[in-house]
């Protein structure tokens, strides 16, 4: 069984939706898939994702992203009730968002938040990010802060099953110094948003050897502590410098 991962496809751009479609509906059934987030806010689309996926791929793993628990077109009371709909609707396309063993790896989901540590926030940043006011919490989880513990609360840092490696994966960014160095400075207002420091400590908790993000749209491979930090985002369809836009295999 080969591993491949993505993240970020936002299958609301319709040159997007049309990738998902066109992936081969035979090459890849006895293969594992691990889809780190951001497919849309539409529970519509994200069903019809899992539906596709998984007459494609013989697994699917899966977190929410930040996109996709937006509330701007749903009735729910809150983005923690889309949350935990977004698992059921994976449940029932029997897409996996809790610890597996696959011969002999454990993948580990792991969800997360940002808790801006990882810059200082600007009001360029506050008037721009979306999730501000895209996203709706109950009064007990109104900071990031708050947001970050209750998703990392959430996952199961208890392996059922001793395996020969150890890959987690997050839809959010585990460390800053993942980012690479080239990125230009006017566009780190972002990094406060971009995850936490706690969601790593998770990952070495776990004793990981692969840790698979998304989020950034910044496509990276890079070893840090022992531990190789990978991000293949599809990202937006103008992003055709940093997103290489196929599905990468996991070399184990």
């Amino acid at each position: 069984m080969r591993i491949f991962t993505v993240s970020d496809i936002h299958i609301d751009f319709a040159v997007n939706e049309q990738w998902l479609a066109n992936l081969s509906d035979s090459d890849y059934l006895d293969d594992c898939l691990i889809l780190a987030g951001d497919i849309s806010d539409s529970e519509a689309l994200i069903a019809r994702c899992f539906d596709q996926l998984m007459r494609k791929f013989k697994a699917v793993f899966y977190v929410p992203g930040n996109h996709d628990i937006w509330v701007r077109k749903d009735s729910l009371a809150d983005s923690i009730e889309k949350f935990f709909k977004l698992l059921e609707l994976a449940q029932q396309h029997q897409v996996i968002t809790e610890p597996k063993r696959l011969n002999g790896t454990s993948i580990v989901p792991l969800f997360s938040w940002y808790d801006l540590s990882f810059g200082t926030m600007s009001d360029t940043l506050l008037g721009k990010w979306m999730d501000f006011s895209h996203c709706k919490w109950p009064e007990s989880l109104e900071t990031p802060e708050a947001q970050n513990r209750f998703f990392l609360g959430k996952n199961k840092l208890q392996l059922a099953h001793s395996s020969e490696r150890v890959i987690t994966f997050s839809h959010f960014l585990p460390r800053i110094d993942v980012m690479p160095d080239f990125i230009p400075h006017r566009f780190r207002d972002i990094y406060p948003v971009l995850g936490s420091p706690q969601l790593d400590q998770q990952v070495r908790a776990l004793d990981s050897d692969i840790h698979i993000y998304g989020h950034s749209h910044v496509n990276r491979s890079v070893k840090t502590k022992g531990v190789r930090y990978i991000n293949n985002a599809f990202g937006y369809p103008s992003e055709t410098r940093i997103a290489a836009k196929v599905l990468l295999e996991i070399d184990l």
